[in-house]
């Protein structure tokens, strides 16, 4: 696997991750001021959580990996990020479902729908790219191409 071949697949659109961050930040800034109740004693305070552990998952994607010496480890950290992103949406998701009220509850939803439509867009053509660079490496080069 050429470590150029890697940079060029780790490298991220980067109007893409900034439209992920513009997207968490309206996700985020719902979730703490709109008007969002829940009839269950600390959801909101674990849906805040939830947002904020998104959002480090969604910096942890679109980080620099060249403090990694390894070009494979390197695209082993990609995937681990991309996974820990669905993972906290998922979950973010979940704890959502405990906001049952407010005036705002639609709005956040949508905006939730969003960051997740967004990162949906890209997100798995990323994750396909560097499996294959990752494939590359245990493929026996008998079989040819």
């Amino acid at each position: 696997m050429s470590p150029e071949a890697v940079e060029r697949a780790l490298a991220m659109d980067r109007a893409w991750l900034d439209r992920l961050r513009a997207n968490w930040l309206a996700l985020a800034d719902c979730a703490v001021f709109a008007d969002l109740t829940s009839s269950r004693l600390g959801a909101l305070g674990k849906l805040r959580r939830r947002v904020l552990e998104t959002g480090e998952r969604l910096r942890s994607l679109g980080a620099d990996r060249g403090w990694i010496p390894h070009p494979r480890e390197r695209l082993k950290n990609a995937l681990a990020s991309a996974l820990g992103l669905r993972e906290a949406l998922d979950e973010l998701r979940r704890a959502s479902g405990a906001v049952d009220g407010g005036a705002d509850r639609e709005l956040f939803v949508a905006k939730l729908e969003t960051l997740v439509d967004a990162v949906d867009e890209r997100l798995a053509q990323f994750e396909c790219a560097w499996a294959a660079l990752l494939d590359t490496q245990y493929r026996d080069p008998a079989e040819g191409p």
